[in-house]
């Protein structure tokens, strides 16, 4: 028998009936959302290639555009990879691991502008207390993106921050004060500024997403694939766009969650 057939938990319609630990009124709309973990902490790729995973099996929970590639946005949040950086970032001289911050930035593809929000961005990092190490380009692939998500496609950057003198307890609010400042001021610049945004900005989590679908983002973000890529979790989320249109910003997962937009209106509705 078919699942969509009726039977003896569920009418003619297709509607389940509750049946043992089952209650149709306990389901909820949501986009993909998933999170795997090592219960020793310990970090693997293999946890970044499930969270993928994840994504690639929920990718019937998100939405395309009407190219039919253009995804309203997928993303994984992760620890730190903290000896990926340090092999590939040769020419940065890192901290201990939590003595430093790393920062997944959204930038504009004008060069005057970007040059501009990166310039702020460093300004406030030092108001702060707290020391610009250096920056990375984020290797990314754009073949695989539809038109709707390349036309407005940012640059993908990471910045390295390290705490300087700041008690390690404190590191994390400075950077969220360094963040919103920073916010401020470039919204404050003349031209059109809207690609500029903090993706993360964490001693502990990185965040990579896009405008994509889940199959799309590892292909987008090569450093997901590379073996020393390693995290003890990973929180995922593949978005289906309803009260707010897609962007490379509203793409989740957010700074510190993902979560079910619908979760805001869906029960007020009702």
């Amino acid at each position: 028998m078919s699942k969509n057939q009726p039977g003896p938990h569920r009418d003619s319609s297709g509607k389940c009936k509750p049946f043992g630990l089952y209650d149709p009124a306990n389901e909820h709309d949501s986009c993909g959302v998933g999170f795997v973990a090592r219960i020793d902490a310990e970090p693997h790729h293999h946890i970044v290639q499930q969270g993928i995973q994840i994504l690639i099996n929920l990718e019937h929970r998100g939405a395309v555009g009407g190219d039919k590639v253009t995804g309203d946005g997928a993303g994984i949040l992760i620890q730190i990879p903290d000896g990926f950086f340090r092999e590939t970032c040769h020419h940065i001289k890192l901290p201990e691991f939590h003595d430093y911050a790393v920062g997944m930035i959204f930038l504009p593809t004008h060069s005057l502008l970007r040059k501009k929000c990166m310039v702020i961005l460093e300004k406030h990092v030092k108001r702060e207390g707290c020391v610009v190490l250096d920056w990375r380009e984020v290797p990314t692939n754009n073949n695989h993106l539809g038109d709707l998500s390349k036309a407005i496609e940012p640059l993908s950057y990471q910045i390295f921050i390290s705490r300087g003198n700041i008690d390690r307890k404190d590191f994390d609010r400075k950077l969220y004060i360094i963040r919103r400042m920073a916010e401020k001021e470039v919204n404050k610049l003349d031209g059109d500024t809207s690609q500029f945004y903090v993706v993360s900005l964490s001693s502990y989590c990185v965040n990579y997403k896009g405008l994509l679908v889940g199959t799309q983002l590892p292909l987008y973000y090569p450093d997901l694939t590379d073996e020393r890529f390693v995290s003890p979790y990973a929180l995922v989320h593949q978005r289906y766009s309803t009260n707010t249109l897609p962007t490379w910003p509203l793409a989740q997962p957010f700074r510190f969650l993902a979560h079910n937009g619908e979760i805001n209106t869906l029960r007020g509705n009702i």
